[in-house]
């Protein structure tokens, strides 16, 4: 008996979602997704962040096509010299500070935030990892253990010993940070918290209580990287820089690659003591990389970064106006669109699918739902997408 795609769906995939959307994509281009009987959605979401330069853009897929033809996986990671990882790591640290100048590869967002704790724990010594309440970094066990929401964690304890949370924005809590923390995690903007923005001079101050106390300083910008936020990494926007980057979601043009980026001396320390102190068979897959690459040249060459703000903004504009609208919380292309209860949230998550827009709310927050289209929409296309946004707002 042939099965058809959806019943192989229901009966053989594991799922996260307990009523997924179970929509059938079959292609996409620039901000679009066509589904198996033809309809075309407008992908307000870009995966959670992921397609920034869009779609199916053709500098990414040429570079895929090229890299599979000469050679995919090799060996396990760092091992052999190959031009696609090296080439993406001289690019990319091109474009960091010079104290940000080693990259470790690995497949995803939580593996980023995994390897950047152990890092820490090694250089410092110390065991102890702070994170900030209704921040997201990961599912596995141990970015699990610096998800600042009980909800999401109590089935999975115990989990990692000597975490700490502070409250994002609560500069009087940064006492709290002391000579036992090897690290603290932050993201520049609470992103499932929904676009939560730093307060003036918060970072720094998060900064310089790291560097009073000897803690290291890791930055999550998973979501918040490459050009998302109207920079090319979200630290740019403020007047900080952290000890490590954690990146993934944007960087590989839609292939699945992720990174922990730091000092070369701290990277070295991974080496030893224990030997091979951090390692990943798939982590830098060439073909991974020759994707980021690419997709990192577009953002430079399109001038992504800088028209984020710009693009972000017309949403803005727009719908701070609509009655419905409690508040608009915006960084670039990254908003956040604050209705007046819980329910209105749902009630607009179905409206905004029914009419073709691919929106989400956030993990940590259900009054409001996320606008995160790629950077390449055009401003015709905002235009008409708002459209759609306002009269989808009139029937809530």
């Amino acid at each position: 008996m042939h099965l058809t795609n959806r019943q192989l769906y229901y009966q053989h995939l594991a799922t996260p979602a307990y009523v997924p959307e179970a929509i059938e994509f079959v292609s996409s281009k620039g901000i679009y997704m066509i589904t198996n009987t033809g309809e075309k959605y407008v992908d307000l979401v870009s995966g959670v962040s992921v397609s920034n330069v869009g779609h199916g853009h053709e500098k990414v897929i040429a570079a895929i096509k090229k890299q599979v033809d000469s050679y995919m996986h090799l060996m396990v990671y760092g091992e052999f010299i190959q031009s696609p990882q090296v080439q993406l790591a001289g690019l990319l640290t091109k474009y960091l500070p010079k104290q940000l100048d080693a990259v470790f590869y690995v497949n995803s967002g939580s593996e980023a935030n995994e390897g950047a704790m152990k890092l820490a724990k090694r250089a410092t010594g110390r065991s102890e990892i702070i994170a900030f309440k209704k921040a997201y970094h990961g599912s596995t066990h141990g970015a699990l253990s610096i998800l600042g929401s009980e909800e999401m964690k109590y089935a999975y304890r115990p989990l990692l010993p000597d975490i700490k949370f502070l409250d994002f924005n609560e500069q009087e809590q940064l006492t709290r940070i002391t000579e036992k923390t090897a690290a603290v995690v932050v993201e520049s903007i609470q992103a499932e918290a929904g676009i939560i923005l730093p307060k003036q001079g918060y970072l720094k101050a998060l900064k310089d209580r790291c560097e009073a106390v000897g803690a290291l300083l890791i930055l999550d910008d998973v979501q918040m990287g490459f050009g998302r936020t109207g920079k090319l990494f979200s630290f740019e926007n403020y007047d900080y820089v952290p000890h490590i980057i954690t990146l993934a979601k944007g960087m590989g043009g839609g292939m699945p690659i992720g990174a922990f980026v730091a000092s070369k001396n701290l990277m070295d320390m991974l080496q030893t003591k224990p030997a091979l102190g951090h390692i990943t068979t798939f982590g830098g897959h060439p073909v991974s990389c020759a994707a980021a690459k690419a997709s990192l040249e577009v953002i430079l060459e399109e001038q992504l970064s800088e028209k984020a703000h710009k693009k972000g903004q017309m949403f803005v504009d727009v719908l701070k106006k609509h009655e419905k609208v409690k508040e608009v919380r915006q960084q670039g292309l990254m908003l956040a669109v604050e209705l007046e209860s819980k329910e209105m949230g749902a009630r607009a998550m179905e409206v905004l699918w029914k009419n073709n827009l691919i929106v989400d709310q956030f993990l940590f927050n259900r009054t409001s739902f996320r606008i995160a289209p790629p950077l390449t929409i055009t401003t015709e296309e905002i235009e008409d997408v708002i459209q759609v946004l306002w009269n989808s707002l009139n029937d809530l």
